[in-house]
């Protein structure tokens, strides 16, 4: 198993280029959220915005789009069909996979909710969208009963499960190192498995393991940040397994900025935004 650590992340983060613009960065949708979980489709947003992304467009039940567009400055936040419920309608593939045709990498699942809508529209951006795709939370739990389709995409998936969202989709509990990486193989992904140490399996069967963050981490939108800092460097080139590895392991260290300035007890996922800003510094073209 590889060891991450700073030097090896530094050879994954590519120099921005002194002549660029915001199309040199990457497009990515966010579809995520719905009402009452408004809070996870910002922290993915935020997380996407912080790690570079040219252009972020989040996609969001209309019902809960009144709430975002006025926290949100800097993504684009788009209304799509939603169901009574406030969480997506089915009626929404058809605006999404259009969003995903402009978009270089996609995020699905950080608030969605679950209902028969979120399952179809899932289901149908797995299958018919061609841009690489990071799976997380609700999204994952859409699929839970019909796995296969996983090995069923166009493009690479990358899945971002804690051991909850992953025993209900594999039925394992307290899977092995092993029985992780069969997984991923079986399943032709990328296996981003949170926890106290996240492990990243590749379909190849090669197996990552991060050591940078802290207990502090364990608050409610912490993994919204890591997913959207995962689809935004998805969304600048990297290749899904570089851009897990950067990401599992810039997002722990932003949490160990965060607990030295705030505690582990008093700091904040959005806190963790602020100190990633910080953190990034380290790749600018030179010193300012």
């Amino acid at each position: 198993m590889i060891e991450l650590d700073q030097a090896y992340i530094d050879r994954l983060i590519p120099p921005r280029r002194a002549e660029s613009d915001k199309n040199d960065y990457g497009r990515v949708l966010c579809v995520c959220g719905c009402v009452g979980y408004t809070g996870a489709a910002y922290f993915a947003a935020q997380g996407a915005v912080r790690m570079g992304s040219g252009v972020v467009t989040l996609a969001v039940p209309e019902q809960a789009w009144p709430t975002l567009v006025v926290k949100l400055n800097e993504p684009v936040v788009r209304p799509v069909p939603g169901g009574a419920d406030g969480t997506l309608s089915a009626d929404a593939l058809p605006s999404l996979l259009a969003l995903a045709e402009k978009a270089d990498a996609m995020l699905i699942g950080c608030g969605l909710g679950r209902s028969a809508g979120v399952e179809a529209v899932v289901s149908g951006l797995l299958r018919q969208a061609a841009c690489p795709i990071v799976l997380d939370a609700d999204g994952i739990n859409a699929v839970a009963a019909h796995k296969n389709i996983l090995r069923q995409t166009a493009k690479p998936v990358i899945l971002t499960p804690h051991a909850g969202e992953f025993a209900r989709l594999s039925g394992m509990r307290t899977p092995s190192a092993e029985e992780l990486a069969a997984f991923a193989c079986e399943m032709r992904c990328v296996l981003l498995y949170k926890g106290h140490r996240t492990q990243i399996y590749t379909p190849d069967g090669t197996a990552y393991r991060n050591h940078s963050g802290n207990p502090g981490m364990a608050k409610g939108g912490s993994g919204d940040v890591l997913a959207g800092m995962l689809v935004s460097l998805c969304g600048q080139g990297l290749r899904a397994e570089d851009a897990a590895c950067a990401a599992a392991w810039l997002h722990g260290r932003a949490g160990d900025y965060a607990a030295n300035a705030y505690s582990e007890y008093g700091m904040t996922p959005g806190d963790m935004l602020g100190q990633l800003a910080v953190l990034l510094r380290r790749y600018n073209t030179k010193e300012w």
